[in-house]
Protein backbone atom coordinates (compact mmCIF):
# COMPACT_ATOMS: atom_id res chain seq x y z
CA UNK A 1 0.00 0.00 0.00
CA UNK A 2 1.68 3.18 -1.05
CA UNK A 3 1.17 6.37 0.37
CA UNK A 4 -0.95 7.68 -2.49
CA UNK A 5 -3.73 5.22 -1.58
CA UNK A 6 -3.35 5.76 1.91
CA UNK A 7 -4.12 9.33 1.47
CA UNK A 8 -6.35 9.19 -0.98
CA UNK A 9 -8.52 7.13 1.13
CA UNK A 10 -8.00 9.15 4.23
CA UNK A 11 -8.87 12.37 2.35
CA UNK A 12 -12.39 10.51 1.20
CA UNK A 13 -12.95 9.58 4.70
CA UNK A 14 -12.63 13.02 5.45
CA UNK A 15 -14.60 14.88 3.16
CA UNK A 16 -17.72 12.18 4.56
CA UNK A 17 -17.20 12.66 8.00
CA UNK A 18 -17.21 16.31 7.45
CA UNK A 19 -20.27 16.44 5.36
CA UNK A 20 -22.50 14.24 7.48
CA UNK A 21 -21.83 16.18 10.27
CA UNK A 22 -22.79 19.06 8.28
CA UNK A 23 -26.00 18.46 7.44
CA UNK A 24 -26.77 17.41 11.22
CA UNK A 25 -24.85 20.53 12.43
CA UNK A 26 -26.11 23.44 10.24
CA UNK A 27 -29.16 23.43 10.76
CA UNK A 28 -28.69 23.68 14.79
CA UNK A 29 -26.00 26.16 14.46
CA UNK A 30 -29.08 28.62 12.20
CA UNK A 31 -31.61 27.98 14.89
CA UNK A 32 -29.19 28.33 18.24
CA UNK A 33 -28.19 32.09 16.45
CA UNK A 34 -31.85 32.77 15.86
CA UNK A 35 -32.55 31.58 19.66
CA UNK A 36 -29.91 33.72 21.11
CA UNK A 37 -30.72 37.02 19.00
CA UNK A 38 -34.04 36.65 20.69
CA UNK A 39 -32.66 36.21 23.95
CA UNK A 40 -30.54 38.87 23.67
CA UNK A 41 -33.43 41.05 22.35
CA UNK A 42 -35.62 40.15 24.95
CA UNK A 43 -33.39 40.01 27.69
CA UNK A 44 -34.74 36.46 28.46
CA UNK A 45 -32.10 33.86 29.92
CA UNK A 46 -33.91 30.69 30.54
CA UNK A 47 -30.73 28.04 29.69
CA UNK A 48 -33.98 25.41 28.34
CA UNK A 49 -34.86 28.30 25.83
CA UNK A 50 -31.59 27.67 24.31
CA UNK A 51 -31.48 24.04 24.20
CA UNK A 52 -34.85 22.71 23.30
CA UNK A 53 -35.19 24.01 20.22
CA UNK A 54 -31.47 23.18 18.96
CA UNK A 55 -31.95 19.59 20.13
CA UNK A 56 -35.40 19.22 18.36
CA UNK A 57 -33.92 20.21 15.21
CA UNK A 58 -31.28 17.92 15.84
CA UNK A 59 -33.59 15.17 16.03
CA UNK A 60 -35.73 16.58 12.87
CA UNK A 61 -32.27 17.20 10.61
CA UNK A 62 -31.08 13.22 11.52
CA UNK A 63 -34.64 12.29 10.48
CA UNK A 64 -34.63 13.88 7.58
CA UNK A 65 -31.69 13.49 6.27
CA UNK A 66 -30.88 9.87 7.59
CA UNK A 67 -31.45 7.86 4.64
CA UNK A 68 -29.40 10.15 2.77
CA UNK A 69 -26.80 9.81 5.88
CA UNK A 70 -27.11 5.84 5.77
CA UNK A 71 -26.41 5.39 2.02
CA UNK A 72 -23.41 7.65 1.85
CA UNK A 73 -21.58 5.72 4.53
CA UNK A 74 -22.85 2.61 3.24
CA UNK A 75 -21.64 3.13 -0.49
CA UNK A 76 -18.37 4.66 1.02
CA UNK A 77 -17.87 1.32 2.85
CA UNK A 78 -18.61 -0.61 0.13
CA UNK A 79 -16.31 1.19 -2.00
CA UNK A 80 -13.78 0.96 0.54
CA UNK A 81 -14.02 -3.01 0.92
CA UNK A 82 -13.87 -3.51 -2.90
CA UNK A 83 -10.36 -1.45 -3.22
CA UNK A 84 -9.35 -3.91 -0.55
CA UNK A 85 -7.87 -6.47 -3.79
CA UNK A 86 -6.54 -3.27 -5.52
CA UNK A 87 -4.60 -1.79 -2.28
CA UNK A 88 -2.70 -4.98 -0.99
CA UNK A 89 -0.36 -5.77 -3.58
Amino acid sequence: MDPFSVATVWQEAMYLIVMLVLVIILPSLVVGLLVSTFQAATQINEQTLSFLPRLLTTLFAIIIAGPWLLRSMLEYTQHLIASIPFMVF
